[in-house]
């Protein structure tokens, strides 16, 4: 993975724009680093969706050590953006434990990923967002399907942006090794 390169131009505009409309909703301190490459997360779709490389890219990082909801706050700040025609993409992983990979287990999916899959499938399609922000008190097996929410918070922050009369759209799902769910949403207004 790490020999393969997505030249992807930069967008500078676009980073002071998104630092300017954090900071007047209140997140306070926000760094940019126009040092540091594109992370996985964000060039492995990429690649699949615009393979020239013809797009300029702004990539907002994770913050661990914060919370689902403070992602989702993230996203509602960014909203504007989409007014904008800047598409907001949040990658990672409906379920993401490489510690429970089952190799040669076939198609098979294991049980936990499954129901989690399913909640969250289920909650985003019906536009529960309060539900999915809450994801660890309330989804079956959070912490086996997110042991780290890095993989999983990019999702809030989408879901942040699309506003809160949207519901998400399942375009695509597949599975690997059992246990990694590739379920990809769109947003769309509630009808």
């Amino acid at each position: 993975m790490y020999r393969l390169k997505y030249p992807a131009p930069g967008a500078p505009e676009l980073a002071n724009r998104v630092k300017q409309l954090l900071i007047g909703s209140g997140f306070g301190s926000v760094h940019v680093d126009k040092k540091r490459g594109l992370d996985h997360g964000a060039w492995v779709p990429l690649m699949l969706m615009y393979p020239d490389a013809d797009i300029p890219v702004c990539q907002l990082s994770v913050q661990t050590q914060k919370d689902a909801a403070h992602h989702y706050r993230l996203g509602q700040a960014l909203a504007p953006l989409k007014d904008d025609g800047v598409l907001i993409v949040g990658s990672g992983a409906a379920t993401h434990n490489l510690r429970k990979i089952g190799r040669g287990s076939g198609d098979a999916v294991a049980p936990w990923a499954d129901e989690f899959d399913t909640w969250i499938k289920d909650a985003l399609l019906e536009g529960r967002y309060d539900d999915v922000n809450d994801y660890e008190k309330k989804a079956p097996h959070a912490k086996v399907a997110h042991p780290w929410p890095d993989h999983f918070y990019p999702l809030h922050v989408a879901m942040g942006a699309a506003g809160e009369n949207t519901r998400g759209e399942l375009v695509h799902h597949s599975w690997s090794y059992g246990t990694l769910s590739y379920a990809s949403y769109k947003f769309t207004e509630k009808p």
